[in-house]
């Protein structure tokens, strides 16, 4: 019988994948999870100071078997206020500030790198949701430690390394068959946007592919959802004038319910990405019926199968024009490809993801942590192995 553990959530961050991963975890975990959480903004600040106030707010830490936190926190910091109670901590690393692009304007600040490399340290085990993130990361690391002026500690690289692996979050999607929506011969074929409105999902090569085949002749309608920071990106608001009527829904959905009904009324869906280290956004429009057009490169090689690789990725704004083209003027062609692309998003649904999260903090995986082994994944080799089931 498999052993059931009492652990400790700490997301500083509550939003978006991050509380997606959180509560479809504890949803469907065989352990039992308390959760404490700051809300999604600031993050900056919760890099800071969220173990300052998460210290304040924790149980008595003897209680527990295990710590569950992610990246955009100081895990050090925590541990250190704890002292010596403090159970084994696993962090999951959502994104890392090592390799995230920069906004426009902004500059790097260094102590956000350092927060992710000290927080990987203190931690018993650290997981990142793809391979692609992963590989990013451990690249970036030594580069970012050449930039200190002298006694950079270079020894970090391995010590972290050993500690690495990869496995993919679970989505709340459904395991078992879907019936897919049957495309609407008289209405033009419906583009998805469900991605952030934030200058790393890059929506203005997006809004440029779309007014190509538009200046083509070429009819569609577009749904744009997601969620939108303080100020979304002015390319939206253009967009809204430009297109009127063809745009059927303008903004975020509150319901999750309405937000599947228009992924399950979907065509397409595009990403042109210049950040993406798991995608939960495609793969929730994919499993219900979407058929993706997405870079070849991030994280999506890694959650399309390789048999379709040549059909839905693009390496290039005309490859993406002309893919897009042939979906929206011969769509019917391509009913078996999305079928069996939503039939391959499935393996993603936490009940068949759960298990291996379950599993990384019983006796065997911490018997595997002190060996520098874990068998809960392969160690990425390179060429992109996919994670123990």
């Amino acid at each position: 019988m498999a052993t059931r553990l009492k652990l400790l959530f700490l997301e500083p961050f509550f939003g978006g994948s991050h509380r997606e991963f959180a509560e479809g975890w504890i949803a469907h975990s065989r352990h039992q999870i308390d959760l404490l959480t700051l809300p999604a903004s600031f993050w900056k600040w919760r890099m800071r100071g969220a173990a300052l106030h998460f210290i304040r707010r924790v149980p008595d830490l003897a209680d527990y078997d295990g710590l569950i936190t992610t990246d955009l926190m100081s895990l050090s910091d925590f541990k250190a206020l704890a002292g010596p109670g403090c159970p084994p901590a696993l962090v999951y690393f959502h994104e890392n500030q090592l390799s995230y692009p920069l906004a426009p304007g902004e500059q790097m600040d260094f102590q956000f790198g350092f927060t992710d490399i000290t927080t990987a340290l203190a931690a018993d085990r650290v997981l990142f949701n793809s391979h692609a993130h992963h590989k990013t990361f451990l690249e970036a690391l030594p580069i970012f430690l050449k930039m200190m002026p002298d006694h950079a500690p270079k020894w970090v690289v391995e010590e972290i390394r050993a500690k690495c692996g990869v496995l993919y979050p679970g989505c709340r999607i459904p395991a078992d068959p879907v019936a897919l929506t049957p495309p609407d011969a008289h209405q033009p074929p419906l583009i998805i946007w469900n991605h952030r409105w934030e200058f790393d999902k890059d929506p203005e090569s997006f809004f440029q592919a779309v007014d190509a085949v538009l200046a083509d002749g070429h009819d569609f309608r577009l749904a744009l959802l997601g969620e939108s920071g303080r100020a979304a990106p002015p390319c939206f608001t253009a967009a809204r004038q430009r297109y009127g009527q063809r745009i059927v829904q303008y903004g975020y959905l509150s319901s999750r319910e309405e937000y599947l009904n228009w992924l399950r009324q979907g065509h397409i869906v595009v990403s042109t990405a210049i950040q993406e280290n798991f995608g939960i956004a495609v793969v929730e429009a994919v499993r219900f019926g979407c058929i993706p057009l997405l870079p070849a490169r991030l994280s999506y090689p890694e959650i399309i199968p390789a048999a379709h690789h040549a059909q839905v990725l693009y390496d290039s704004p005309a490859a993406l024009h002309e893919k897009l083209i042939a979906l929206l003027t011969e769509y019917h062609r391509f009913e078996r490809l999305r079928a069996d692309l939503s039939s391959s998003m499935s393996r993603f649904a936490w009940t068949r993801r759960i298990d291996p999260f379950d599993d990384l903090f019983d006796t065997r995986m911490e018997n595997a942590v002190q060996q520098k082994i874990d068998p809960g994944f392969r160690r990425d080799d390179g060429k992109g192995e996919i994670p123990c089931p």
